[in-house]
């Protein structure tokens, strides 16, 4: 986003056009009242990504707009971070400006904080790191007390952890997640709670079992395993899944199976046209399925999922792309009506927003 457009005084004038924007886009699926979740206006990113740019005796953080992608555009004032990103650029820049193994080849710094303050910052390099550079990274690391991680081509090295540790609260309760350094992971935990409230509670009437598709690291999962007896969740990303399991531990929650396949992959075999073998261990036939969560990549459902989900009961589905949620509507709303529709401003100052539906088949009443 262009930073001159990060002006709070027009923050709730941007979320209004949104509403409206949506609410236009799907009034032929006739839905009830727009619910709408705002953002904190400032201090709302937990992970952010910078080019650093090399300049003489100067190095600092840059941008690159849309409009002008060859121009960079240097960073000094970076309010839509969380307080712990903010805090930490200037003195992590300022001990890296003087330290030519530090600052020679850095391209890209990334940044994966908590709503607590933790902290990992990846420190990305065109050039191999030895045992100097790691020493003298271990000493910054203790010093700002953060984790570091440096990377350049084929190698990762790992001075302490690669994960920090979210706590997120959802009516009044905490839960905690392993977000994992250079994988998926909600950008605004603050309304990231919101929209775990949002589906924590229009699923709680519901019962039965869960089906999610694209569960990335159990984000949705753990919070709502308690309203099912069983859920089924499924995740293509080897490092997601594993994370997921992790937090399923971490929250003492025992009913959830998690398989790392592909959401088109699960369909075929819920419809019982192949048979997979990291499915040789789960019995789908014992599961009463019926309910469905998905929360896709910006693509949307491809055909096949479109068809699997239209058979469940209720449909909840968790969008970062309207456009691709408005295709899939128009198959969904031929067997089911919405009942609830949200949005959530996880991208303030942007044109993007997370949308949420709860479906529920025509033929319930």
């Amino acid at each position: 986003m262009p930073l001159s457009k990060v002006d709070p005084a027009n923050y709730q004038q941007q979320l209004n056009a949104k509403t409206q924007r949506i609410s236009q886009q799907f009034s032929e699926f006739l839905p009830p009242a727009l619910e709408v979740y705002d953002s904190p206006a400032l201090h709302f990113r937990v992970r952010a990504e910078f080019k650093i740019w090399h300049q003489d005796d100067d190095s600092y953080y840059v941008m690159f707009n849309q409009a002008e992608p060859r121009r960079p555009v240097k960073i000094d004032h970076f309010t839509i971070g969380s307080k712990t990103i903010t805090g930490l650029m200037d003195v992590l820049m300022a001990a890296i400006k003087p330290s030519p193994l530090l600052r020679s080849k850095l391209f890209q710094i990334e940044f994966l904080t908590t709503l607590s303050g933790q902290a990992l910052v990846s420190m990305i390099y065109h050039k191999a790191l030895g045992d100097d550079w790691r020493q003298l990274a271990e000493q910054l690391q203790q010093q700002l007390q953060i984790n570091i991680i440096g990377r350049s081509k084929k190698q990762r090295l790992v001075l302490s952890q690669d994960y920090v540790t979210e706590t997120l609260t959802v009516n009044d309760k905490h839960y905690n997640f392993q977000q994992v350094e250079n994988s998926f992971t909600q950008p605004n935990a603050t309304v990231n709670q919101k929209m775990l409230t949002w589906a924590l509670d229009n699923s709680r009437p519901l019962g039965g079992d869960l089906v999610e598709l694209y569960c990335g690291n159990g984000n949705f999962t753990t919070v709502l395993a308690q309203n099912f007896n069983r859920v089924l969740a499924t995740e293509i990303s080897k490092t997601s899944v594993k994370s997921a399991k992790y937090n399923f531990k971490l929250n003492d929650i025992n009913n959830v199976e998690v398989v790392r396949m592909s959401s088109e992959d699960f369909s075929s075999a819920l419809a019982g046209e192949r048979a997979f073998r990291r499915l040789k261990d789960i019995d789908l036939s014992s599961y009463q399925f019926s309910t469905v969560l998905v929360d896709p990549p910006r693509a949307g459902l491809d055909t096949l999922t479109e068809k699997l989900i239209s058979q469940f009961d209720t449909i909840f589905y968790i969008s970062c792309n309207p456009d691709t949620l408005y295709d899939n509507l128009t198959t969904l709303c031929k067997s089911h009506r919405i009942i609830k529709f949200a949005i959530f401003d996880q991208f303030p100052y942007t044109d993007h927003i997370e949308c949420g539906v709860m479906l529920k088949a025509n033929s319930i009443d």
